[in-house]
């Protein structure tokens, strides 16, 4: 087994290029069984949001598996290289441990990122492509989260996404409850961007949907509006704020609808925040003049208030991870052993098969009983120890003291 983990993350990608690797959440269940059909792995599952792009594998060739995930998303490998981690075996548990635990995020302690790691498996096993060695992963992954979150105050005073995209909206205008707020997406983003800005009573609130009806079950619960994602042309002029993050792999809104909507508006500003990956924001709107947007990049600076409680707790978590990893390493030595004691069990067996098939025939002749368990008894014993015995006496003088101690370890023996 050889246990994997790769990819890019917002420390070491621009958003420019962890767009490029981001895999949709409708097409997740087809790349995993893709990527398993390639014979470059045994077991994979993939983690993809707006942070980060991570793939975990038992991998039979990790070189491979770099080169699926650049031929998936049509890119050159020289082109990610810069940007990619790998991280074998112990490497690979310890960071699912941290990413789970919020100590790898760009909000120290943010609580989203399990709730993604659980999808990510979840669509591993439908996909058929969770095995062993990635379930028993994340069955650790999701134990030493919960241990980290309820034994540290890591998460104490973390500042969301959502919050930290209200506080920029403060700073553009005076009062959130004088602007309309338009959301695109009805997603777990946008909902905790619709409690945030909601909170704030707005002068009234739309989300705009692929469908319609999840749209309008958000907007019902600010006695807000729904509508389809074509209608925005029609719509757009009419919001100072607009929130969007889908999951489209194509920008939702470019420059051109955007600068008929300020032409309608007389030059009024929006503010704008894009927290999808790929963006739904073309980029070339950020120089408009009237438009200020903020990518999920952007909103670092603001995410990182109140870090100095929370780095406090990072020691006794990452302690906490760390024993972890240990716990997670044994079990897979052990799997390893799994060939071995399987075959020196079908060795035993076989051994009692015949000598309980012997006996069967000496008690069918007559034989008493006793002599026939005795007879067993002592046949057993004497194959069950020949190998042992015959390695003992045919060992070199540099290994006998070793092979000494091994049996006696094995056999609980006492020397006198």
């Amino acid at each position: 087994m050889h246990l994997l983990a790769f990819g890019i993350n917002h420390q070491t990608a621009p958003l420019q290029i962890r767009e490029q690797v981001a895999f949709h959440a409708e097409r997740m269940e087809a790349a995993l069984r893709d990527f398993i059909k390639t014979g470059t792995v045994k077991e994979a599952a993939i983690l993809s949001t707006c942070n980060r792009t991570e793939i975990y594998c038992n991998a039979v060739d990790q070189n491979a598996a770099l080169d699926w995930l650049a031929h998936y998303h049509k890119l050159s490998r020289v082109s990610i290289d810069p940007y990619l981690y790998t991280l074998p075996s112990s490497e690979a548990a310890r960071h699912a441990f941290r990413v789970a635990s919020g100590l790898d995020s760009m909000v120290l302690g943010e609580t989203q990122i399990l709730g993604q790691m659980r999808q990510a498996a979840k669509i591993a096993e439908q996909a058929g492509t969770l095995g062993i060695v990635l379930h028993k992963l994340f069955q650790h992954t999701f134990a030493v989260a919960k241990d980290v979150r309820t034994s540290t105050e890591i998460g104490a005073n973390s500042v969301s996404m959502a919050a930290a995209a209200v506080r920029l909206a403060e700073r553009i205008f005076p009062s959130i409850a004088e602007q309309k707020v338009l959301f695109i997406g009805a997603g777990e983003m946008i909902e905790l961007c619709a409690a945030h800005f909601g909170a704030r009573n707005p002068k009234h609130i739309m989300v705009a949907n692929r469908t319609v009806a999840r749209a309008q079950a958000l907007a019902d619960r600010y006695r807000g509006s729904a509508i389809a994602l074509h209608e925005l042309p029609d719509h757009l002029a009419s919001y100072d704020i607009v929130v969007t993050s889908t999951a489209s792999p194509l920008p939702i809104l470019g420059k051109g609808m955007v600068e008929r909507a300020l032409k309608a508006r007389r030059h009024r500003p929006m503010f704008m925040v894009d927290l999808a990956v790929p963006r739904d924001i073309e980029a070339e709107v950020g120089e408009l003049a009237d438009v200020f947007l903020y990518s999920v990049d952007d909103l670092g600076s603001i995410v990182k208030q109140g870090l100095d409680s929370r780095q406090s707790q990072v020691g006794q978590a990452e302690a906490i991870i760390e024993a972890s990893v240990q716990q997670f390493l044994h079990w897979m030595d052990t799997r390893e052993l799994v060939p071995t004691i399987r075959s020196l069990r079908d060795q035993a067996e076989r051994m009692r098969r015949h000598e309980v098939e012997r006996a069967v025939k000496l008690l069918a002749r007559g034989e008493s009983p006793a002599h026939v368990l005795d007879v067993l008894s002592r046949s057993l014993t004497n194959k069950f120890l020949h190998h042992p015995t015959h390695a003992l006496n045919h060992a070199g003088d540099d290994e006998r003291q070793e092979l000494v101690a091994l049996l006696s370890r094995l056999y609980s023996l006492h020397q006198e």
